[in-house]
Parts: structure tokens; C-alpha cells; sequence
């Protein structure tokens, strides 16, 4: 088990992309992760994240890191792994990297399926996507508790 997770309080989760970051927070007891908003780099900036990042106080930042079906890493995973040196330094709690393998997709199916507009999908899919891999950390987290797993 690692640090981050035995500390108590809310996680964010952040889904990175080129333009825009999705970006989920879970409940205090770590249990539930919900979308909370999607930031447009080039309209927004960094600021608005850093902004969130104090509003939530997280013990925790999960950031989805995209890798291959073969688990490898890209260009994309490299990209991610820069904005989180860009992003550590403003922030005081651990910061994770959790495989997002298909959480966009599976945030487009489940919106798809809802009956979300394709306009209102574009906005929304990136937090939703965010949320589903938070909720997949936590649940890996409160597993590994379960049985009774250290560091």
C-alpha cells in the first residue's frame, strides 16, 4: 500500500489531455468519486486547477497515466508525466499516476448511453473519465486494506 493511500481525506483525480483536464474529487472517507469539472489549458490556464487543488485540499492527486493495451508508455503518457513536473511543485500532497486504460471510452459510451447531446458530451467527458479512473484507485486502495497489504 502506498503512502498516499493510508492517509485519510479527499483524492482528486485529474484525466490529462493535450487542451483540457478533467478533474474528479472523491468524499472525505475516499469512498466515491464524482466529476467536478473539466479546465481548458489554453482558455483557463494552470490556475484554474491550482484553484481546485486548494478548494479540495486533497491527501492525495491520482492522474491518469495513458498507456498501451500492452501497458508501454507513449507520447501521451510522456506528456502527462511533464505536466505533473510542472505541477508538483505547486502542491503539498503525494502525487500517483494510476493506468487510465479506456476510461475516456468508457466515459463516451456511458454519456452516449445516457442520452447526452454530442455537445454536452465534449464538455462533460473529460471529468467523467477523470471520475472513473479516481473510482478505480480508490476501489484498488480500500482492496488492497481489505487484505491486509503494507507498502
Amino acid at each position: 500500500m502506498s503512502e498516499a493511500s493510508e492517509r485519510p481525506g479527499r483524492a482528486l483525480g485529474l484525466d490529462v489531455g493535450e487542451r483540457r483536464i478533467g478533474v474528479a474529487v472523491s468524499d472525505e472517507l475516499g469512498l466515491i468519486a464524482s466529476p467536478a469539472a473539466t479546465i481548458d489549458l489554453e482558455r483557463e490556464g494552470l490556475n484554474a486547477l491550482l484553484s481546485l487543488i486548494e478548494r479540495y485540499a486533497p491527501s492525495v492527486i491520482v492522474v491518469g497515466l495513458p498507456v498501451t493495451m500492452r501497458g508501454r508508455e507513449g507520447a501521451q503518457a510522456a506528456e502527462t508525466r511533464r505536466f505533473v513536473e510542472l505541477l508538483r511543485p505547486h502542491v503539498r500532497c503525494p502525487i500517483v499516476f494510476w493506468d487510465e486504460r479506456l476510461t475516456s471510452t468508457a466515459a463516451e459510451r456511458l454519456l452516449t448511453e445516457s442520452g447526452m447531446r454530442r455537445n454536452r458530451r465534449r464538455q462533460t467527458v473529460d471529468a467523467v473519465a477523470a471520475a472513473l479512473l479516481l473510482q478505480s484507485y480508490l476501489d484498488a486502495q480500500r482492496s488492497r486494506q481489505g487484505r491486509g497489504e503494507q507498502k
